[in-house]
Order: C-alpha cells, then structure tokens, then sequence
C-alpha cells in the first residue's frame, strides 16, 4: 500500500512540475508580442495623427492664402 502511494505522490509531484515547466515556458514571448502589439498601434496613431495634421495644415494655408488675397484688394 505504502508503495503504491509512494508511486502516485511521485508522479503527481512530476506531473506538477512539468506543467509548470511549460507555463512558464508558454509565457515566455508575451512580453515581445506585446511590445510589438503596442509599437503597431503607436504607428498606427502616428501615422492618423499625421494625416490630421495635413489636412488641418491644408485648411489654414486656404484661409491665409484668401485673407491675404482680401487685403491685398
């Protein structure tokens, strides 16, 4: 009896001990996957932020272009 409780407590604490092995193995490339992920989005954001930019850029030079134009009349 003692034997067969020697067994099982032997492969239960192997067992653990793979199973933690592999989470931590698993989890290993989170932290690049996420910096990529958070790099993708800052472009993403930059790149609409630029293009805001642009257009806003485009409305003021019209409107100073035509101000301008008024005075000079």
């Amino acid at each position: 009896m003692q034997d067969h409780l020697l067994r099982t407590a032997t492969a239960l604490v192997v067992w653990r001990t793979i199973a933690r092995d592999r989470i931590v193995r698993d989890e290993s490339g989170e932290g690049v996957i996420s910096a990529a992920i958070a790099v993708l989005i800052m472009a993403f954001l930059g790149a609409l932020m630029w293009v805001g930019f642009k257009a806003i850029w485009g409305d003021a030079e019209s409107n100073t272009r035509d101000q301008i134009g008024r005075i000079g009349s």
